[in-house]
C-alpha cells in the first residue's frame, strides 16, 4: 500500500498550511481543525502521476478502523476550474464522509499543491486522467470497496468527470452564455502563439485572474457566476493556491473539449445537480439531453440559488449532500 500513496506527517501538513489558522488549510465553514478519535477525520496523502506529485485528502467516516473488516463505498470528488481540494470540494468530501462514505479530493495536477509546470496549466486530457488516478488510489485505500466507488465532479470537475454539470469547453468556446462568438479565430490564433513561446522556452503566456481586479469593477460583472466567483474565490473562501489564471496555451485543448460530446456514452446512474435561476443551467440542460445511453439519469434541482452559492450556503449543501447520499445509496 506504501507503494501507492504516502502519508503526510503533521510537520510537512503545518509547512504546507500556514496562511490560516485551520492545521490543513480548509477555508470552508465547519472545516476539520483536528482529527478526533471516534468521529469524521481527515488524511493528507500524496502519490504519483506520470511522474509528478499529486496532493490529495481522504476524508473517513465516523468510527472509522482501518483495521477492522468493514467496507466503505468511497467517492472521489473533483474540484471546480480555479478551486483547489481546500474549498468546496473539501466541504461535500467532508460531508460525503459524514453520510459514511471514504472520500478522497486532490489538487488538478498543474495546480493547486500538486506538481507540475508550467504552473495552472488547465488542460481537459489532463484533469481526466487526475480523476482516473484518483479512482486508482482510492480502490487501495484500507476499508474501501473497490466494487462501490463513485465520483462527484462540481462546476468544471463535473465536466471532466462524467461529462455533465458545467460543460466547460462550450464556455471557452462561445464564452459565458455564448458572449464571445465573434472572437474564436481570434482566440485561437493567440493561444497557438503562447503556445510557440512556451514550446520553444522563451516565455509562458498567463490570463488575467478574475479575483485581482477592483471591487467596484467585479460589481460591475454582467453574470452571478463571475460576480458570486469572485467573493467566494478572492473572499470570503479565499485560498493563496486557488487561482484563475490559466496559460493562455490551455486554451487550445480547452476550446475542442465538449462535455456534452458522446454523453450518450454514459451507462452508469446519473445524477446532475443544478440550480433552478443558477445562469449556468442552460449548459446542464444540454448534457442531460445528450445523455440518453443511461436508463438511470436524474436531475435534481436545488430552488432558488446561483451556481456559487451551492458552493457554501448551508441550506443548499445540505439539500446537495442529501440528495448525493440517496442517489449513492441506492446505486452503490
Amino acid at each position: 500500500m506504501n507503494n501507492v500513496f504516502k502519508f503526510k506527517t503533521i510537520e510537512q501538513i503545518k509547512a504546507e498550511n500556514t496562511h490560516n489558522d485551520n492545521l490543513y488549510g480548509l477555508v470552508y465553514e465547519g472545516a476539520i481543525r483536528e482529527n478526533k478519535q471516534g468521529k469524521v477525520n481527515i488524511h493528507p496523502i500524496s502519490y504519483d502521476l506520470k511522474g509528478l506529485r499529486i496532493a490529495a485528502n481522504v476524508y473517513t467516516p465516523a468510527k472509522y478502523d482501518e483495521n477492522s473488516d468493514k467496507k466503505y463505498p468511497a467517492i472521489c470528488v473533483a474540484h471546480p476550474n480555479g478551486g483547489v481540494k481546500e474549498q468546496v470540494a473539501g466541504l461535500y468530501a467532508q460531508r460525503l464522509a459524514e453520510k459514511g462514505y471514504i472520500s478522497i479530493v486532490s489538487d488538478a495536477s498543474y495546480q493547486g499543491s500538486s506538481e507540475g509546470e508550467p504552473r495552472n496549466t488547465d488542460k481537459p486530457s489532463n484533469r481526466i486522467e487526475d480523476i482516473h488516478r484518483m479512482a486508482d488510489i482510492i480502490v487501495h485505500y484500507p476499508g474501501v470497496d473497490s466494487e462501490r466507488i463513485g465520483i462527484l465532479g462540481i462546476c468544471g470537475g463535473g465536466g471532466y468527470t462524467i461529462k455533465a454539470v458545467f460543460n466547460t469547453g462550450v464556455v471557452r468556446i462561445n464564452g459565458f452564455l455564448d458572449s464571445q462568438t465573434s472572437t474564436i479565430q481570434e482566440r485561437l490564433i493567440e493561444a497557438s502563439r503562447a503556445r510557440g513561446l512556451e514550446t520553444s522556452g522563451k516565455e509562458v503566456l498567463y490570463t488575467s485572474d478574475m479575483c485581482d481586479m477592483p471591487e467596484e469593477e467585479a460589481q460591475k460583472l454582467p453574470y452571478d457566476l463571475y460576480k458570486d466567483g469572485y467573493y467566494y474565490y478572492g473572499k470570503t473562501h479565499k485560498h493563496p493556491k486557488s487561482t484563475f489564471r490559466y496559460t493562455v496555451s490551455s486554451f487550445l485543448e480547452l476550446m475542442n473539449f465538449d462535455a456534452a460530446d458522446n454523453a450518450d456514452l454514459i451507462n452508469q446512474p446519473l445524477l446532475m445537480i443544478s440550480e433552478s435561476i443558477a445562469d449556468t443551467f442552460y449548459m446542464t440542460k444540454k448534457v442531460f439531453a445528450a445523455s440518453t445511453g443511461t436508463k438511470n439519469k436524474e436531475l435534481f434541482l436545488i430552488k432558488g440559488a446561483t451556481h456559487i452559492e451551492t458552493y457554501w450556503k448551508p441550506e443548499y449543501v445540505k439539500q446537495a449532500t442529501s440528495k448525493l447520499k440517496e442517489f449513492f445509496g441506492k446505486y452503490l
